[in-house]
């Protein structure tokens, strides 16, 4: 099942993406819900976020031929990480499907995407096993943690470099029915792909993540986990379009544009 979540004359509405449809429902998936009113094509409403994340986790460098690729621009040695890390994001960063990416007039030219999968928590949790994790998750959704690589260098906390207004894109909606091992995430700007990669081939997966974090934090529904992107990343600049496709998700896609 595909949930979306788009502008419903002012009032953001939840509904069942069937096709080239959007079925309205009243209610949400974290919680009873049920059909309510006409279907309505794609092409007639507006996309929201998907959802309103209570927390915003992330996982940093959870692919080994980006930690290489990190480690290269830095000179230094590629060390794999031993074992899950988890960081933070803020929301103020989140956009929607379509809703353009905002780069600050003083940014450098390194403004980048990173290609991610997004985990929609859907219950609450905590001391999650490898046999139940799964049983946590409601669905997946597609993000582009944006990062700004001069900021990232400076600032200690990456508080302008990933979180800046508009940096972390997401969506289109969520799917419910997933197998992880069938995934893959291609990056295209302007049409060209970029890059293309197994989404599953990552150092921990979602299953690690959830029962490392769970041992001391609890998860709530409506919480989500960015489990990071692979290889090389390269500049968008303005003008350009970012689109994010998790092959059996969707695209996410994002016009560029630079503060005058």
């Amino acid at each position: 099942m595909r949930w979306a979540r788009f502008d419903n004359n002012g009032t953001p509405t939840y509904g069942i993406v069937e096709g080239s449809d959007i079925q309205p429902v009243r209610g949400t998936p974290f919680g009873t819900w049920e059909k309510a009113g006409d279907k309505r094509p794609h092409s007639a409403v507006r996309l929201l976020l998907p959802f309103e994340p209570k927390t915003f986790y992330a996982c940093g460098l959870n692919y080994a031929g980006h930690v290489r690729e990190v480690a290269a621009k830095i000179g230094q040695p590629a060390v794999l990480p031993p074992n899950p890390d988890v960081g933070y994001r803020a929301n103020n960063s989140l956009i929607a499907h379509n809703e353009p990416i905002v780069i600050p007039k003083d940014a450098t030219e390194k403004v980048q995407y990173e290609g991610e999968l997004v985990v929609v928590i859907g219950k609450q949790v905590k001391h999650l096993t490898r046999q139940n994790a799964l049983d946590a998750v409601l669905g997946y959704t597609i993000g582009n943690d944006v990062s700004e690589r001069t900021w990232q260098k400076s600032d200690r906390t990456l508080w302008r470099a990933k979180n800046t207004d508009t940096f972390a894109p997401m969506g289109p909606w969520i799917e419910t029915d997933v197998d992880l091992g069938k995934l893959e995430t291609r990056v295209r700007v302007n049409g060209k792909e970029l890059i293309r990669f197994p989404t599953n081939d990552m150092i921990f997966g979602v299953v690690d993540f959830l029962v490392a974090m769970t041992r001391y934090l609890t998860l709530y529904p409506g919480d989500m986990v960015w489990m990071g992107t692979e290889g090389a990343t390269e500049n968008m600049k303005h003008g350009d379009v970012c689109e994010i496709e998790i092959v059996g998700i969707g695209t996410l896609s994002n016009p560029v544009v630079r503060e005058a």
